[in-house]
């Protein structure tokens, strides 16, 4: 496919300073994570021609060049969505801008409302497949009949999940529900999914999916449950209470990265 960043003269001047292998795409409220990082370098998305800026709080805006356990990698911190009014190939931008860079490997997370009862808010769960019901894709266009039976690296998953039990951190196994947004579901929506085989929902990630899927890059995809989706524990759903239980699960997301960092 093609990917409108590989000739930028800025593409070529952080692939030499860095040479990531990994990129990270950070969800909402996830980005507390890069405290925990050495930086650098960044990048403010305003300095890639071509690249929307996410208008969400809880998304600042930027890339952050960085080393895990000696891993090579480069952070967004934030997204855009589809909600803000941008296309899918808006959307998915900030995938080729990595894949340019020589990103081969791609973790994508996000914020999302826990459907399976038995998934609690405040734990992650490694994203298996997914439903994308945005009725949008990066590939729209062109004859791109790309594959999606593995989306999400087996191979990739099953270290994270080793990871995740070696530091005690909850981590289920489900599908993600991607959808449009603004809005927050409503409860026969969310029992609609439920039947459909969802077990988490959320406004993000499907799209990036499958465009680093088309691009060859191996994904892996985790969720923070910030809550129960609508209609299973009587509460309002809140973006700023998402926004804080973010925060808390980016110091597990970070123990986690890192132990399967330094097992590769």
């Amino acid at each position: 496919m093609e990917n409108e960043f590989q000739s930028s003269a800025l593409v070529s001047e952080l692939k030499a300073q860095y040479q990531p292998e990994w990129g990270i795409v950070l969800g909402s409220g996830l980005g507390e994570f890069v405290n925990q990082c050495a930086g650098l370098g960044a990048v403010a998305y305003t300095e890639v021609p071509g690249l929307p800026v996410p208008k969400v709080t809880g998304h600042a805006g930027r890339f952050l060049f960085t080393k895990i356990a000696g891993q090579s990698l480069v952070i967004a911190q934030g997204r855009s969505h589809l909600y803000e009014g941008h296309t899918a190939r808006e959307v998915s931008a900030g995938v080729r801008f990595m894949a340019a860079l020589g990103v081969s490997k791609l973790i994508l997370t996000n914020a999302a409302g826990a459907i399976h009862t038995g998934f609690e808010p405040g734990e992650w769960m490694l994203i298996e497949d997914h439903l994308n019901l945005t009725g949008a894709s990066p590939l729209t266009g062109g004859p791109n009949f790309i594959d999606m039976s593995n989306v999400y690296s087996e191979r990739l998953g099953n270290h994270f999940f080793k990871s995740a039990t070696w530091e005690k951190i909850p981590l289920h196994r489900g599908v993600y529900a991607g959808v449009a947004g603004p809005q927050y579901e409503t409860p026969a929506e969310i029992r609609m999914l439920k039947k459909l085989g969802a077990d988490a929902v959320g406004m993000s990630t499907v799209i990036e999916a499958i465009q680093a899927r088309a691009l060859g890059m191996e994904a892996a995809g985790f969720s923070l449950l910030t809550n129960r989706a609508a209609g299973l524990d009587g509460k309002t759903l809140n973006h700023r209470e998402v926004l804080e239980m973010a925060k808390t699960g980016a110091a597990s997301f970070g123990l986690m990265i890192t132990r399967a960092f330094d097992t590769l």
